[in-house]
């Protein structure tokens, strides 16, 4: 069970529905990647929300690496079994699932483009006020759309509006669609939007509106063909799909200090063990340092990262390492932010260190060309 509340602000992330703020407005789904589909999945409820009396516009809580609550969080789960609520406010509710459904059927861990900490910051950007997580496990798994209805959405959520994309499923065996969910709740009179499916237009002007009717199109934004495309390297669409770039967002740890050996010192970072990594090769990144003091400004700065496994040093497992640009300074412990802007080139051994120095040099210059060019 995770509660968070920051500065007073009525915002939790729910790792059960015994303790919510109800009533609620519901957006249901997976929602790894909050990408542009899932961003209009939620926008619905956010229409309910924020109102009445400016809980919409508050900040959702953030912290570490999701696996754990810092212990100078105002509230613990220990320390009370009532969470504020008002009988005049529907709160704007994300409601997905803990683990991925995908990782529950197979058993086998799966690798999140949002992991939870980077899902809290991206639902807390769109003004989301809750997150409950459903712990996905035989017994959720084999209720019938009917009684997950009943039973989760009407009596433990209380919901009074509900919004899911076109190809929502639901109950034991996905038995049940979208339309199904909208009769279902029509019961309780409670409102179902159905939201179309988005299809990515390829950056066109005027056709956001734009409806794919057919699934086998990948032209539908989906969190499949973002795995698909950052796997490919295509960071450009990558980024289109996500409606923001894609972040890796890590604290930076000591490595083998290899780099300043040959005038490139990098940051390693340790990423969320969860955290989905693009195709291995060299990116040119933006970075955001944060000081760790929260009404600090990050500092913005330029830099080059290579993703993979250092085979000219003859590295033995898969490490992110980030060269800033014009940068000098001791990130040791410091939160990054790496946002990917352009794949450079894939990771390729060298035959010695001075090869690898002429590359990283080349590197730093066609990534200083590409961001005085397209900014």
């Amino acid at each position: 069970m995770l509660n968070l509340s920051q500065n007073g602000c009525s915002v939790w992330v729910a790792a059960s529905t015994e303790r919510l703020l109800t009533p609620t407005a519901v957006a249901l789904g997976k929602f790894d990647g909050v990408h542009l589909g899932h961003q209009r999945v939620i926008q619905p409820v956010l229409h309910t929300a924020g109102s009445e009396d400016g809980r919409g516009d508050r900040e959702m809580g953030r912290w570490g690496n999701g696996e754990r609550l810092p212990e100078d969080f105002p509230y613990h789960p220990t320390q009370s079994s009532t969470l504020p609520s008002s009988p005049e406010h529907t709160y704007s509710t994300v409601v997905t699932f803990d683990p991925h459904p995908q990782e529950f059927f197979t058993g086998q861990p799966r690798a999140l483009l949002t992991p939870l900490d980077e899902k809290v910051e991206q639902l807390r950007s769109l003004g989301v006020e809750q997150l409950v997580l459903l712990p996905f496990d035989k017994e959720l798994s084999a209720l019938s759309p009917q009684d997950f209805v009943e039973k989760i959405l009407v009596q433990q959520l209380q919901c009074q509006k509900i919004s899911v994309g076109e190809d929502f499923c639901f109950g034991k065996k996905r038995m049940g669609t979208a339309k199904d969910l909208q009769i279902l709740a029509a019961k309780f009179n409670i409102p179902v939007t159905i939201v179309p499916i988005e299809t990515d237009t390829g950056g066109l002007p005027n056709k956001t509106d734009c409806i794919n009717t057919d699934p086998t199109d990948d032209s539908r934004i989906s969190t499949s063909l973002i795995r698909q495309t950052l796997e490919a390297g295509d960071i450009p669409r990558a980024n289109r799909l996500l409606g923001r770039p894609y972040n890796l967002t890590g604290v930076v740890i000591p490595g083998q200090k290899l780099g300043r050996t040959i005038g490139f010192p990098t940051a390693n970072l340790q990423l969320a063990k969860d955290k989905f990594l693009p195709r291995q090769g060299v990116y040119a990144v933006r970075v955001f340092i944060h000081n760790g003091t929260p009404d600090t400004s990050p500092i913005q700065n330029l830099g080059v990262m290579n993703i993979g496994n250092r085979p000219t040093v003859n590295g033995t497992y898969a490490a992110v390492e980030v060269h800033l640009l014009d940068w000098s300074g001791d990130l040791y412990g410091k939160q990054l932010i790496v946002q990917l802007v352009k794949f450079l080139r894939p990771e390729q051994k060298f035959p010695e260190l001075e090869a690898l120095k002429t590359q990283i040099q080349l590197d730093c210059t066609v990534a200083r060309e590409f961001f005085k060019s397209a900014y």
